[in-house]
This record gives C-alpha cells, sequence and structure tokens, in this order.
C-alpha cells in the first residue's frame, strides 16, 4: 500500500488483454471504461485547446474506438510495426491537400458541409486531417467533410490556409484504408457493395475478418456475408450496384458457381426466360441440382448407378444424388491420401457448399508449410486449391523467421473445433469421475495430489508462521512442535524422492499434478497416509474452531508440545487473567492477597511456582489457554480459542449445549 492509498482510496485494477502482442481489450475493476484522451499538441493545432491543473494546453477527446487503435504496444517506438501509432504532425496548405484515392468516399460529389462550417470559421478545425504522401501533394484518409468545409472557407477569403494534419507512411495502404473506414462508417452507413469494396481493400491488405469486424463494430458474420460477393462474377456484382439484383437472390448467387452464375446470368438477360430470385433461387442452386458426368472424380466405367444424358448427348446425368455422393466421397478421400503421400502439410475439405475464402488465405508453396483447401459444391464440383495457409498462421511464420523468433515450422491445424473438443472433454471427464467412485483408493492418492499441487478448482496454501513480533516468531520456530513438522516434511519428501520426484510445487501445474499423482500411485497405503496426514497437518488455518476440534479428537497432549516460558508471561496483559492464573498455580487465597500487586509482581509469582522458587516445582502446569479443550480465565471476557471451543463444543461433547453461539444473544455467548 502507498502512503496515498488511505487518502485516495484503494487503486484502480487495470487490465489489458493481449492478443499476438497487441492490446485488444481493457478492462478497469472488470468493466470496459470510458476512455477519455488528453492530446498534448501545445496548441499548435487546436488553438481553443483546453488547460489543465498546470496550465499546459491539451484538446481533450473522448475515444470511441477500439483498443488496439489507442497506440498501445509491447514494444517500443523503434520496433512497433503499426505506422498510424506515431504519425507526424505538420501544418500544410490547402492547396497541397486532395482527396485520397484510398478514402472510403474519394469518388463521390463534395458533401453538404453547412452544419459544421460556422463553428471551423469561428474556431477552425479541432481535430488534425489524417493524410498520406501522394503524388506531388497529399491524399486526405480522414477528415474529407472538414477538407471541403476548409475548401470553402478558403473561397471565401481569397486566402490559403494552413492545415494541421498528421502524416502517415506513404506504403501503408491498409492502414490508410482502415483509417478512413473507421471514420466514414462510424458516421454514415454504407452500402453493401461499398462495404464489399471498402472490405475487400483490407482483406488483400492482410487484415483479417476479425479485425475488419472490431474495426467496424460489427460481426464476423457480417463481414463474411459481404465479403462473399467476392464469389460473384462482374457483371452480376454490377446489376446489384444498380439495384437490379434483391439482397436475397444475391446472398444466394455467392452459393453458384461460375457455369451456373453464367447460366443464371443468361436467363436473367432473356427476353423469353426467367431467372429464379429469392429463395427460389437458392433452391435453384442447391435443392434440386442437377450434377452433370463432368464433374465425376471417378472413372464413370465403374459406376453401378444410373445415368441419363441430355437431348444432345453431350454429357449424362446422374439419375440419384446419394448414389453419386458416395462414389464421388471415395474418389475424394483417394485423392486426399494422394496429396498428403506427396508430402502436402494438411488437406482440408470443407463441407459440401462452402466456398474457399480466398481473402482468409495467402499462397505459401508445399516446401514452406503450404496446405491444400478442398472446395465441394452442391453441383458435384470439387476444386483444390493448392499451396495456401491462413493469414493467422502466415502471421506466426513472419513473426518466428524475425530475429529471435521461434525458428519451429508452423503448428498443424487442430483436428478438433473448440465445441467439439468441449464435447469430448465433458463427456471423458465424467465417465472418469464416475468410475472412480469405485477406488476410494486412487481418490485418496488423487486428493493428496491435490492438497499438494493445487488445480483450477483446487487452492490450497501451506499455513505460514509470520508472527508480527520477533519474539513471537522466534518461540514458535524452535517449539518441538515445529520441530516434528520439520522432521515429518523431511520425510514425504525423501518418499518423493524414492519415486522420481526432486521437488514438490504448489502451483497448480497440470502435469505436475499429475507427476505427484502417478507418484503416490506407487506408494502403499500406509506412506500414503503418511503423506495425507502431513499436507493436512500442513495447510491447516491456525487460530479457529478446526484447531480445537482436530485437539480433541486426537486428544492433543498440550503439555508434550508447549510449556510456560518468559515471552509468555510478558504478552499477558490483562492483571484479571494474570490473577487467575496466580489462583490456579498457587490457591485463590493467594491471588486474593496479591489482587493490589503489580501484574510484574504477579507475574514473578507465578514464575517461581513453575520452577519451583521457595516452592515445589509445577513444570506441568498450564493455563486454561493451553488445556484440552480450552478455557476462559475471566468469566465474561473474549477469548479466541474458548470462543473458538464455545461455538462448535456441542458437536464433539454429547452433554454440551445444543444451541450454537450464532443464535445465542451476545451476553450468552460472552459467558458460554
Amino acid at each position: 500500500m502507498s502512503p496515498l492509498d488511505p487518502v485516495l482510496g484503494p487503486r484502480s485494477r487495470l487490465t489489458l488483454v493481449v492478443e499476438e502482442s497487441r492490446i485488444v481489450e481493457i478492462w478497469v475493476n472488470g468493466r470496459a471504461p470510458l476512455i477519455g484522451l488528453h492530446d498534448y499538441d501545445w496548441g499548435e493545432t487546436d488553438p481553443d485547446a483546453n488547460r489543465d491543473a498546470e496550465g499546459f494546453p491539451f484538446t481533450p477527446i473522448n475515444w470511441k474506438g477500439p483498443a488496439w487503435a489507442l497506440g498501445l504496444s509491447l514494444y517500443p517506438p523503434e520496433q512497433e510495426d503499426n505506422p498510424m501509432a506515431q504519425p507526424v504532425l505538420k501544418t500544410i496548405p490547402i492547396e497541397q491537400l486532395h482527396i485520397s484515392k484510398l478514402n472510403m468516399r474519394h469518388s463521390r460529389k463534395a458533401p453538404d458541409v453547412s452544419d459544421i462550417l460556422p463553428s471551423i470559421r469561428e474556431k477552425g478545425i479541432r481535430q488534425t486531417l489524417l493524410v498520406r504522401p501522394e503524388g506531388g501533394g497529399y491524399g486526405v484518409v480522414a477528415g474529407r467533410r472538414r477538407f471541403h468545409a476548409l475548401q470553402v472557407i478558403a473561397a471565401e477569403t481569397g486566402k490559403s490556409i494552413a492545415v494541421p494534419c498528421a502524416i502517415m507512411e506513404a506504403e501503408d495502404d491498409a492502414a490508410a484504408v482502415e483509417a478512413s473506414l473507421i471514420e466514414n462508417v462510424a458516421r454514415l452507413p454504407a452500402t453493401e457493395m461499398e462495404q464489399y469494396n471498402a472490405f475487400g481493400k483490407l482483406a488483400h491488405a492482410s487484415r483479417t475478418v476479425e479485425e475488419i469486424a472490431g474495426h467496424f463494430g460489427v460481426t464476423e458474420l457480417k463481414v463474411r456475408r459481404i465479403l462473399a460477393l467476392a464469389n460473384l462474377s462482374g457483371p452480376i456484382r454490377a446489376l446489384y450496384a444498380k439495384d437490379e439484383i434483391d439482397p436475397e437472390t444475391i446472398r444466394a448467387l455467392t452459393l453458384a458457381t461460375k457455369d451456373q452464375q453464367a447460366e443464371w446470368l443468361a436467363l436473367f438477360r432473356s427476353e423469353t426466360e426467367r431467372a429464379p430470385m429469392g429463395r427460389a433461387c437458392k433452391a435453384w442452386i442447391t435443392g434440386g441440382a442437377i450434377i452433370t458426368t463432368d464433374k465425376a472424380l471417378f472413372d464413370l466405367a465403374t459406376y453401378d448407378g444410373r445415368i441419363t444424358t441430355d437431348l444432345f448427348g453431350e454429357t449424362g446425368v446422374f439419375a440419384y444424388a446419394d448414389a453419386f455422393w458416395k462414389a464421388q466421397s471415395a474418389a475424394l478421400a483417394a485423392k486426399v491420401e494422394t496429396y498428403i503421400e506427396a508430402g502436402w502439410r494438411n488437406v482440408e475439405v470443407l463441407e459440401r457448399g462452402m466456398y474457399f475464402a480466398s481473402w482468409e488465405h495467402v499462397k505459401r508453396a508445399r516446401t514452406k508449410g503450404g496446405s491444400v483447401i478442398v472446395e465441394v459444391r452442391h453441383d458435384g464440383t470439387v476444386t483444390f486449391h493448392e499451396g495456401y495457409i491462413t493469414q493467422a498462421e502466415a502471421r506466426k511464420l513472419e513473426k518466428r523467421a524475425r530475429p529471435g523468433g521461434d525458428a519451429e515450422a508452423t503448428e498443424t491445424k487442430p483436428e478438433m473445433s473448440g465445441p467439439l473438443a468441449q464435447y469430448i472433454g465433458l463427456h471423458r471427464h465424467g465417465a472418469a469421475r464416475a468410475t472412480l467412485l469405485s477406488h476410494p483408493g486412487i481418490a485418496l492418492r488423487l486428493t493428496v495430489a491435490h492438497a499438494i499441487v493445487g488445480s483450477a478448482l483446487w487452492t490450497v496454501r501451506r499455513h505460514e508462521f509470520l508472527a508480527r513480533k520477533e519474539d513471537i516468531q522466534a518461540s514458535v520456530d524452535g517449539s518441538r512442535a515445529t520441530a516434528k513438522m520439520n522432521a515429518a516434511g523431511d520425510h514425504v519428501h525423501r518418499l518423493f524422492e524414492a519415486h522420481g520426484l526432486a521437488s514438490l510445487r504448489a502451483n497448480g501445474d497440470a502435469y505436475h499434478l499429475s507427476e505427484v499423482f502417478a507418484a503416490l500411485l506407487g506408494m502403499d497405503d500406509t506412506e500414503t497416509l503418511n503423506v495425507l496426514a502431513f499436507v493436512m497437518a500442513d495447510t491447516m488455518e491456525a487460530g479457529g474452531p478446526i484447531v480445537e476440534a482436530v485437539a480433541v479428537a486426537t486428544e492433543t497432549d498440550m503439555v508434550a508440545y508447549w510449556k510456560p516460558e518468559p515471552v509468555f508471561l510478558d504478552l499477558v496483559r490483562d492483571k484479571r487473567a494474570i490473577n487467575a492464573m496466580v489462583a490456579d498455580i498457587a490457591s485463590p487465597s493467594t491471588a486474593k492477597a496479591s489482587l493490589t500487586d503489580t501484574g510484574k509482581a504477579q507475574k514473578e509469582l507465578i514464575w517461581n511456582r513453575i520452577i519451583g522458587e521457595g516452592c515445589e516445582a509445577s513444570p506441568d502446569w498450564r493455563p486454561g489457554w493451553m488445556q484440552v479443550p480450552p478455557t476462559r480465565l475471566v468469566g465474561d471476557a473474549g477469548s479466541p480459542p474458548a470462543d473458538a471451543w464455545a461455538r462448535i463444543a456441542c458437536l464433539f461433547t454429547p452433554d454440551a449445549d445444543d444451541v450454537s453461539p450464532e443464535n445465542q444473544p451476545v451476553a450468552e455467548q460472552r459467558v458460554a
């Protein structure tokens, strides 16, 4: 705790969620905070800046973008690969600015800026334009409306305007498109075709679907649906851009092969035929698809099913789809085996009807870890896309290729999805624990292993002797009980060393837990019980009812483990307790006679009785606090050990009061 914590209160807990070396989420005390930025640009771009407590100018910004766009990084600036994180600030004459070709709306007519003109005329722009070097000037990536408003003002005044700008790297097209999209989509929704063009630019610049969705604040499913327009031919996309095809039909057409799209387009343009639309289009593509013989991977001479021919006799048609798919699947399996034998790292067969998302992959040769992606369409077409890896895998390979990176090859794609792995794991867990019910000996050893190591569900800590006073610590460390525990601990460690374990760690690691469990399975019952007794003793909490319960259950002999010592008497302060001990070790009359003596004098009397100074020694005397069960020395005073025993006495003593202290009046609890 810092010296200011009592004044300011405890510090908030900040959590940064990191994925692939980039901060993607920020949490404060378990919640996503409202982020406010103080942009200290020293008044260069904001003439009406706010002032902080020390008088320095800054521009307040309410941040609404993704956490990663704050420029937070795990690397120093010279290693940061995001050029947007450290843009160069500069004022540029408006004549040198134009709308960038990478701006999302670069080809549109000039926007209506009447709503922002009055403010900009009076105060100028409060936010810099984001620009990049293009040609002989700078292209405006973000800030198109502000730029047009400044052009209006320049025309009105006849004077040039120096525009505050943040200059990006010229080479990073992806970051420029990204910045334009983030600004524009948040302000004005775009059509699906505009989104397709914008998303496509980011996808070709190696941005993943997850990243694109995060930038726009939309679902990954929406991004995938928009990017699926890439599967359409140019003429069909043109018709959709002109609103001549409805969204339901266009989404159905994304499932079609190139031949099917060409056939549909011919029907659409025909003056006598009608192209299927909406749901009818999807049914036309997938439901009753005609599978022609040219789609077969297998030898038609070996096919047992029925094949019909069209009127022209050029191609045959499989009469029964089920029979075709049975033969096609067998041929496809053989083809996959051929690829694997040829040295391909992985061959992935997509679910029937799913298309190959080229924008999520990059080309990679077989010798460099490339995979084969197999696309199977409803009309029987099978396409083998050779030499691809996902963009995520490509980034991992690039990272490993950097100095100091991991040189190992990229990992093979897991054979289980997340939900499937959970399904298998839960059923295996259920079977294992149901069987464990019939093996108490194994369960005992597993319990001991958990108590030693811990796990995600077990948090076990050793009792640490951490006394506030050094003399108390020294007394406990030098006690007979501590010596016995230390000897038992040494014995347990020797047992595990004999089974190949040199050390025991309470770190919750699953592998180490299994190591300890395996060693316990090699021990007999006596050895296992000795380990269990030590572990339980080592992890038993101090100062509570369980200590009193164990002392009574084990008939603990306090005389064997503790004897009165000077440090004990030094710690006693209550004169009522001191006088009660005098009555116990000497006599009630002696206690009455010394009632007015100082506490120090009475302690000396007690000590003399213990060691036999002028009387018979009483080395086995123990105050009520150190008896089993414990008793209080002062009837109406609080006493932790006696209070703890009073709470549980009814559980261990048949004739004890059945009413627990929680249900007693406070006054009765104090004298219980």
